[in-house]
């Protein structure tokens, strides 16, 4: 047995394709695979074992994984390119064009070197001091490396605070943390052990991600000790170690590598882009289904447009219990025909539901008798607290819990007419070391991986949605989730509450879980928890949510009021044009959908992440970059006039209201007024609109698109998607794209507009918005020129295509 003062010794035993294996004398085992030419993987098994032998989180530009996970010696999906391997003095040497990792053979501290500008740099060594636990200490996963002064850490998922976790300690044990603090809570409601490094001075970036569903912690810094050098790690209760090394030239692709390597981030409908409106009140009233009622009445009285309504679980109760998939007919006497009602206005329904049976659930016995929970040692249903009472956990490591799942999902919900599936309270807040689960056929603990119950969990609410509606795209909700999550639901940041402080953090949280794969993200509008928001809050709350992947208003007030569009009247009006702009966005957000799908592009993102060169992008700050070409300047303090925007060098910016042009690099102050919240478009970039005047229930769309030219000479050329926003037909090649160009003169802008692809019916004419400061001669390529007038604060071009 290796000890602290004779660490084990290693030697390369096998060498098979994509795959190194190593081995000391005393039997443990460091698996070393090259996998892309920018990831190397490393799994080091203390005495050889392996305790979780699959992964759920691993599915390379892949769409889903089995049920069942996928071997973790699986390698189908990757290059596993050549690679150079050499030996000198007691240390292996593996390099590809773009990672070089140095072995020690002596106790396997590995340090890795990227290529980049023309030299390999150094980006990460494990600390030269018991970097691995070689069962010297317990029965936990441990990884120590390094740390230098200049180290910037971003990611985690989601997460409180600063962007830049650096001296932070970060726990992932999901939790259900309603009305967390928004700055200083931890745990949260996501397990994503994946981080980005980023070395300020060399300007070096690469990710780390540890493929684990167990409850995990990062110290990045706070823990120190004078028998070390300055150190970080990572702590796992359970699992294996069992990590990747991901190198890019800047932040933004090491997290595009990620995306790809987690799985394709899931392609929803249009319709889930619109305004979702939501509360738990109305569902808790005993008169619920009339209170929801209210809701489409305000919407037509107020002119909101809305697309959804999350329907919180008041629909299931019995008294003040939830009981899933048990609809109260004293609150709703007729579901089918008050989600037919909903459906009348246009407005499809999103329930709540939840993976835990209180013990006097109606079903509650038919699930014991058919073995779908989570059992204790002595094989009954494990007890769990659940708000307040106890219930139990459905276990969705055994096949005849999904398949019950589904059926309910189908019979209770969907052929109802309920459109989507909101997966809420799956935390899976399991700590007792008794308690077991199914483990497909190898039953191991549920502790050890409480998030994989979140994963399959949506998976099987996604399945029902598929085998009820095979032609359409499902749409659903997750609160918690994992690595992998992308490839299933949206998602939002929990139960927030109502603060300005909250407001700001949530801009962090969103940025940092985009970082980290997970894009399709937004936040309960207003504050979920707490008290009422007052006008001035709500208001800047929605012109910032307007902007988010996901925009609802989601709320649960001390007071028992609710957060409505029309809560406060005077800035009714300010909030119905802000619903307004959202929808104008529609075409964009699409878009950025698209291409997050195709692309692992996230669809929202800090500044650094287009601009890695600007080192004012990294400071902390509460600017957002929705997709590259807008910047959302939000207002997140009380009674600000004026928003101070540090504009990222490396392009120019057009104030998107005004059209003034700012060349990138400064700071400057937009006004920060009710009306129009601050907001900038990128030099040399095309924004597809819907201009069509639209009304609650009347659906309109009328193409368009907004030019942001090269202010002085240059170019540029984008593409944008079209399609029937909700069927599967794009798989088979059912969609069209427009291709915009745009070439500067000091005089002339020449103006290209294309059609390809598939099209139902082409627009008679498409308007082409320009910032109301261009005043050079604009010529139409592939299009016929047929107005040209300055008007709405834009100068408008109305065109016929080809």
């Amino acid at each position: 047995m290796s000890s602290m003062q004779h660490p084990p010794v290693f030697s390369l035993v096998e060498q098979t394709p994509g795959k190194l294996t190593l081995r000391s004398g005393e039997g443990h085992v460091a698996h070393i695979f090259v996998l892309e030419e920018h990831i190397i993987r490393v799994m080091v098994l203390p005495g050889g074992r392996i305790n979780f032998p699959r992964t759920w989180a691993i599915a390379p530009g892949q769409e889903d994984v089995a049920h069942e996970g996928r071997d973790r010696f699986d390698l189908s999906g990757f290059s596993l390119p050549d690679y150079q391997l050499s030996r000198d003095e007691g240390c292996l040497v593996i390099a590809t064009s773009r990672i070089r990792l140095s072995i020690k053979l002596t106790g396997l501290q590995c340090i890795w070197e990227t290529f980049q500008n023309g030299v390999w740099q150094t980006a990460m060594a494990d600390r030269a001091t018991q970097a691995y636990n070689f069962e010297w200490w317990d029965e936990k996963v441990y990884h120590y490396l390094g740390r230098d002064a200049d180290d910037m850490y971003f990611g985690f998922g989601e997460r409180t605070g600063n962007a830049n976790r650096k001296g932070r300690r970060i726990r992932m044990c999901t939790q259900d943390t309603m009305g967390y603090d928004a700055e200083t809570s931890d745990p949260l409601y996501k397990h994503i052990p994946f981080y980005i490094t980023w070395h300020a001075d060399a300007k070096v970036a690469y990710g780390l991600f540890y493929d684990t569903l167990s409850d995990c912690s990062f110290d990045m810094g706070q823990e120190l000790t004078g028998y070390h050098r300055d150190y970080r790690y990572f702590v796992a209760d359970h699992g294996d170690l069992d990590y990747y090394f991901i190198a890019g030239d800047a932040p933004r692709d090491v997290t595009r590598a990620y995306t790809w390597l987690t799985g394709r981030p899931a392609f929803m409908p249009r319709w889930s882009i619109g305004y979702s409106g939501s509360t738990m009140t109305y569902t808790d009233a005993p008169n619920a289904q009339e209170r929801m009622n209210e809701f489409l009445d305000g919407c037509g009285k107020h002119d909101m447009l809305c697309d959804s309504f999350h329907l919180s679980s008041g629909y299931t109760s019995i008294g003040p219990k939830r009981y899933v998939f048990n609809w109260d007919l004293n609150k709703f006497p007729d579901p089918k025909a008050f989600i037919k009602h909903y459906l009348d206005h246009g407005v499809k329904l999103i329930a709540n539901i939840k993976p835990c049976l209180l013990r006097d659930h109606p079903r509650f016995a038919e699930a014991e008798r058919l073995g779908l929970f989570v059992k204790d040692a002595d094989g009954t249903p494990l007890a769990i607290q659940f708000w307040d009472e106890t219930g139990a956990y459905l276990d969705f490591t055994n096949p005849a819990t999904r398949e019950w799942w589904k059926n309910c999902v189908k019979g209770a919900l969907l052929e109802y007419g309920i459109a989507a599936t909101w997966n809420d309270n799956n935390e899976f807040e399991i700590f007792s070391s008794r308690a077991t689960v199914a483990g497909f056929g190898h039953p191991h603990q549920a502790c050890a991986a409480k998030p994989l119950h979140t994963l399959l969990m949506i998976q099987a609410s996604r399945e029902a949605q598929r085998e009820h509606d095979p032609e359409n795209r499902p749409f659903l909700v997750t609160r918690s989730g994992a690595s992998g999550m992308q490839r299933y639901a949206q998602t939002w940041s929990g139960d927030n509450y109502t603060s300005w402080k909250t407001l700001r953090y949530n801009i962090k949280m969103a940025n940092g879980l985009a970082m980290s794969g997970v894009s399709n993200v937004g936040h309960d509008i207003g504050g979920f928890w707490g008290p009422a928001p007052t006008p001035e809050l709500f208001l800047r709350w929605v012109q910032h949510g307007v902007f988010l992947p996901r925009f609802s208003i989601h709320s649960w007030n001390e007071d028992h009021t609710v957060n409505e569009p029309w809560m406060f009247p005077e800035i009714t009006p300010y909030i119905r044009e802000l619903i307004r702009l959202r929808y104008r966005l529609v075409p964009y957000f699409y878009n950025l959908q698209w291409r997050s799908h195709t692309q692992y592009e996230p669809m929202l993102r800090p500044t650094y992440h287009d601009f890695p060169n600007d080192p004012r992008c990294f400071e902390e700050n509460d600017d957002m970059l929705l997709g590259a070409n807008l910047l959302v300047a939000s207002v997140v303090e009380e009674g600000q006039q004026v928003r101070p925007v540090h504009l990222p060098a490396g392009s120019g910016w057009y104030d998107y209201w005004q059209g003034n042009f700012y060349a990138g690099g400064q700071d400057i102050n937009l006004p920060a007024t009710w009306q129009n919240p601050p907001l900038l478009a990128r030099e040399g970039c095309v924004i597809p609109l819907n201009l069509a005047e639209q009304h609650f229930s009347k659906p309109a769309d009328k193409r368009g698109f907004a030019l942001f030219p090269v202010h002085g000479e240059g170019g540029f050329s984008e593409e944008t998607f079209e399609d029937d926003g909700a069927s599967e037909a794009y798989r088979e090649g059912h969609y069209g794209l427009w291709k915009i160009s745009a070439t500067s003169s000091l005089t002339l802008l020449d103006i290209s507009l294309l059609r390809s692809g598939e099209w139902k019916s082409v627009p008679e004419t498409i308007e082409l918005l320009l910032p109301v400061s261009e005043a050079r001669e604009v010529r139409i390529n592939d299009a016929t020129p047929l107005t040209d007038l300055v008007c709405g604060g834009w100068r408008r071009l109305t065109v016929k295509p080809a």
